[in-house]
């Protein structure tokens, strides 16, 4: 993982896009050493949320 400073992500943003696009790395932009921010590839989820989690509940037996 690269880290990055705002300034220097501000210098070479397009840079830095391309390597995320190009390699699936995420880069971490910091403000003054601490990071606050990840940039990283773009992956859609299979299927809306809803749809995933339809019927994914379990009803148990109650207990007698």
């Amino acid at each position: 993982m690269i880290e990055v400073s705002k300034g220097e992500i501000k210098a070479r943003a397009l840079a830095y896009f391309r390597h995320v696009e190009e390699t699936g790395e995420p880069v971490v932009i910091t403000d003054r050493g601490k990071p606050v921010l990840e940039i990283r590839r773009y992956l859609p989820l299979p299927k809306e949320p809803e749809t995933i989690l339809r019927n994914s509940v379990l009803q148990f037996p109650e207990e007698e």
